[in-house]
């Protein structure tokens, strides 16, 4: 009977990792790091059910990878763990964070051999260092260095979780309330990937490959009397502005759809709704600047961009040098990788008529190439 379940904790914000990429989402080959964890563990065990932990932000675009289990993750391990929960039924279940990507066969099989009711099983590795405690040497053959994945009985776990105890892992839980926890023989093969540099410490790990992203994106506005025209981030002179939600910088808007598609995370309206308040008359830099960290988190860098500014009035031209300097600024590249045109439609249709302005933008992206770092 298959009774263990696999837990995938990945809605990390990787604060202390120091790349703009997420953990998570540092790609092996063509692969996310949280998908090439779970298709480890998966390939080492028959798990009756496996669930993945994922931000908000990206569960969207996790669950274009793969069939496994999403649920949101909160603001703490704690709450991310009992929303995962709500999907186990299994006696036992395997929680297990991204940042311990290399996880052997042999750590896999010890803890599942080795499960108990009521218990809590974990990993652990001697201390071989002489260890000093606040400036006092302590008796390291006393010391233990906890890893996960653990093993725990999923009802005693999901009652455990109910006392809002705040803990860094289930061991520690279980500690706290007097329950059964056993160490078993932890593996230097599972470091855990915390900052930049261990990623040399984890053999398991390859580099991403080179496979251009190519994202598309219109967006067009029309004029409205009285208000500040801004467009690609710079105030134009003109007595009027755009008729829009936000401040109605198209040019901001097609370069956002641009990056959205490149990366497979959507449109501008479904990540800033023009039915939401909060985004009323909002500087759109600002959401150009979400939306560059978002797709820099997610394990993409910018390689291009190119836009296409269609007006018959303002003109465009005094304005191109200004611009470039602010976007390039905001998407962290340099101006050598992001081209602006202008052109007029020849007094043609709606933006011939003066009526409005229109942009195309195109983005190309690629997998962060972490292994440079």
């Amino acid at each position: 009977m298959r009774d263990v379940s696999l837990i995938l904790l990945a809605a990390g914000n990787s604060t202390r990792f120091g790349l703009f990429t997420k953990k998570q989402w540092l790609y092996q080959g063509d692969t996310p790091l949280w998908l090439f964890v779970a298709n480890r563990l998966k390939e080492l065990y028959n798990f009756t059910h496996i669930v993945v932990v994922g931000n908000t932000n990206e569960l969207k675009l996790m669950r274009k990878f793969s069939n496994f289990t999403y649920v949101e993750g909160g603001s703490s391990r704690q709450e991310s763990l009992s929303n995962a929960l709500n999907k186990i039924e299994s006696d036992y279940v395997l929680v297990n964070d991204v940042a311990r990507c290399c996880v052997d066969s042999k750590l896999i099989s010890t803890l599942i051999e080795n499960k108990e009711p009521n218990s809590c099983i974990i990993p652990a590795i001697k201390v071989t260092d002489t260890t000093y405690f606040d400036g006092n040497p302590i008796d390291r053959d006393k010391l233990l260095r906890v890893q996960t994945p653990q093993l725990s009985c999923t009802n005693t776990l999901k009652e455990l979780l109910k006392k809002s105890i705040d803990f860094t892992d289930e061991s520690s839980l279980f500690f706290s309330e007097n329950k059964k926890i056993k160490f078993i023989d932890g593996s230097n093969s599972a470091h855990k990937l915390t900052y930049s540099e261990d990623l040399e410490l984890l053999k398991c790990l390859k580099e991403p490959i080179s496979e251009p992203k190519n994202g598309f994106g219109y967006d067009i506005h029309p004029f409205e009397e009285g208000k500040q025209m801004v467009l690609g981030g710079v105030e134009i002179e003109s007595e009027y502005g755009f008729k829009a939600h936000s401040d109605g910088d198209v040019a901001i808007h097609a370069l956002i759809d641009a990056l959205l598609g490149a990366s497979s995370l959507g449109d501008i309206g479904e990540l800033f709704p023009d039915t939401d308040s909060k985004y009323s008359n909002i500087d759109s830099k600002e959401l150009l600047a979400k939306v560059t960290n978002l797709v820099k988190g997610v394990g993409y860098e910018i390689i291009n961009c190119d836009l296409t500014i269609v007006a018959q009035k303002p003109k465009i031209s005094p304005y191109k040098e200004e611009m470039s300097i602010a976007l390039s600024t905001i998407l962290n590249i340099s101006e050598s990788r992001l081209n602006i045109k202008a052109t007029t439609a020849e007094k043609l249709g709606f933006i011939g008529r003066e009526e409005g302005v229109a942009v195309y933008a195109t983005v190309t992206l690629n997998y962060y190439k972490w292994s440079r770092k």
